[in-house]
């Protein structure tokens, strides 16, 4: 009788919907290690903008030099992020954070010992270096130690930083700023070599990367970190099983050190992201690489580097309230980035992006109308000043909701395993280009253009972002990093794919519930899902 009354509860629980899988609290120590690195480029970012009002005045130099100064660090750091693709195959995604730290460490020493524009430019190199390792390695980290459930949320975490870096610099100017002109910069740009400290410490409480010891061989370290960081044992078997398919190593191969195979035609990850891709690595190029120039082109480090400039243009003249303005600036903008976090894995990339996006050409538009109405005043019009105020911080707001860390939350997880390094490295190359592109002209196009155009303009190529992120990117919310692939290889027609997907994982999910298993040549869906994936010439 007894067992009857076990069993009838046992079949009434069997109806509950499954519970929701507990936060890994180890997942997140690590991600959050992992993404110190990025406080390296946001501190930069922050603090350049009110130092080189003292190092114009210290140092005497043009408006053009100025320009090169401050964006010259995006164009640097492109030899970072190159070679920290191949650094972070060879020596593993930890120990690549170390050189980073490293060398963004000595290029902190530099600037803060500069003493002339030549030297303050070779620190500006050797720390630009550094930030292009961290740029490229931490959101690879991040997105393969990260659980499915919660990979958006953790890999938000490097642009959690790097906003946090970016208030760390505007509070450092303004804690500064009361020195002499020649001391001031040189404390604000010497003091970021602390943080890079903590990010080389770090590293010797974190674990290294499950994908890069399966691709090193050495899957009795995978599973045990795997262990930890997945949300049961059951994912992590499952993690474990994708990763050594992706990478060649036979299922039934379960030995901590196994041999790798190599590829026939050897490792050309170069041909099979650039020269000779599948429709769907052509596919996942194109919207990684878009999603990145778009963040930049949209004129984000415009509006960072430059607000001081902004707020002058605006009508406040004094250096110290400006500085006081970009401390706003930052704290709305770490404020939103938070935000951010916790919506990434609920409401998915795609709706979060395109509202971004959508409220970033408003801001941008009506902030140019505001300057330029400004521009064309002879009187002081305090409703116009406000209007600019409160259009950047609603800017940098929008920007840090969606568009500032779905780019690298997707061009993280798009990839597959054995083009990941050198896939993210590119994105972050051409992230870099373009942000220097922008810092490093902004200047000369306002007097060209004005200012008020040189918004506009920004806010048009924020709408041609829209345009394209609606019509080529999948949502990638709850996917495998192995799965990954299916959703690309038809460009505008992706949805068909989503859809065949999604019917597939309720049939799945029918039968599971049932007791039942279904081969796949039995199951439409999954007849038709297969169709699409052979089409795509789908290779992992």
């Amino acid at each position: 009788m007894e067992d009857n009354k076990q069993t009838q509860v046992a079949r009434i629980q069997d109806f509950d919907p499954p519970m929701k899988p507990k936060t890994n609290k180890y997942a997140i120590a690590c991600t959050f290690l992992a993404s110190l690195s990025s406080i390296l480029l946001g501190y930069d970012i922050g603090v350049m903008s009110g130092a080189i009002i003292y190092i114009k005045k210290d140092l005497h130099i043009s408006d053009v030099q100025v320009e090169i100064l401050v964006g010259i660090l995006n164009v640097y750091s492109l030899f970072g992020s190159a070679a920290a693709g191949r650094t972070s195959d060879w020596i593993g995604r930890r120990y690549t954070m170390v050189v980073a730290a490293g060398i963004f460490f000595v290029g902190a020493l530099l600037m803060g010992f500069a003493t002339t524009y030549a030297f303050l430019m070779f620190g500006r190199f050797v720390a630009g270096v550094g930030v292009g390792y961290a740029l490229m390695v931490a959101p690879v980290y991040t997105a393969e130690v990260s659980p499915a459930s919660s990979r958006g949320f953790l890999t938000s975490f490097p642009e959690v930083f790097i906003n946090f870096g970016i208030l760390m610099g505007y509070v450092s100017n303004v804690a500064f700023s009361k020195l002499p002109t020649n001391l001031s910069w040189r404390f604000m740009l010497g003091i970021g070599a602390i943080p890079s400290v903590f990010l080389a410490v770090s590293v010797l409480a974190m674990p290294e990367s499950p994908r890069w010891l399966v691709m090193q061989g050495r899957l009795g370290d995978a599973r045990r970190v795997l262990n930890k960081t997945s949300d049961s044992l059951q994912e992590a078997q499952l993690r474990l099983a994708d990763i050594k398919q992706a990478a060649g190593i036979p299922e039934n191969c379960n030995d901590d050190i196994v041999e790798v195979p190599k590829r026939p035609n050897g490792d050309n990850v170069w041909k099979e992201l650039i020269f000779s891709p599948t429709p769907a690595v052509r596919h996942i190029l194109i919207t990684g690489v878009g999603i990145h120039f778009f963040q930049q082109a949209s004129g984000i480090d415009a509006v960072v580097l430059y607000s001081p400039k902004i707020f002058e243009k605006a009508g406040i003249k004094s250096d110290h309230d400006r500085l006081l303005c970009t401390v706003a600036v930052g704290v709305v903008k770490t404020l939103f980035i938070l935000v951010a976090t916790f919506m990434l894995d609920r409401s998915g990339r795609r709706p979060l992006l395109l509202t971004s996006v959508g409220g970033m050409v408003a801001s941008l538009v009506l902030l140019a109308t505001g300057l330029t109405i400004i521009d064309h005043s002879e009187h002081k019009l305090v409703w116009a000043i406000v209007l600019c105020i409160a259009m950047v911080l609603a800017y940098v707001a929008l920007f840090s909701i969606g568009m500032g860390p779905i780019t690298w939350v997707y061009s993280s997880e798009i990839f597959p395993l054995r083009l990941r390094a050198t896939g993210c490295s590119i994105g972050v190359a051409v992230n870099r280009v373009t942000s220097g592109v922008v810092s490093m002209t902004f200047l000369s196009l306002q007097k060209a253009i004005t200012i008020g155009a040189a918004f506009f303009l920004y806010a048009a190529l924020a709408a041609v972002a829209w345009v394209f992120f609606y019509t080529l990117m999948p949502e990638t919310q709850g996917k495998t990093l192995e799965e990954m692939e299916t959703l690309f290889g038809t460009f505008w027609n992706w949805r068909k794919r989503a859809r065949a997907l999604k019917e597939l994982k309720k049939t799945e999910k029918h039968s599971n519930d049932n007791g039942q298993i279904q081969m796949a040549t039995n199951n439409p869906a999954m007849q038709n899902f297969m169709i699409v994936s052979t089409q795509s010439n789908i290779v992992v």
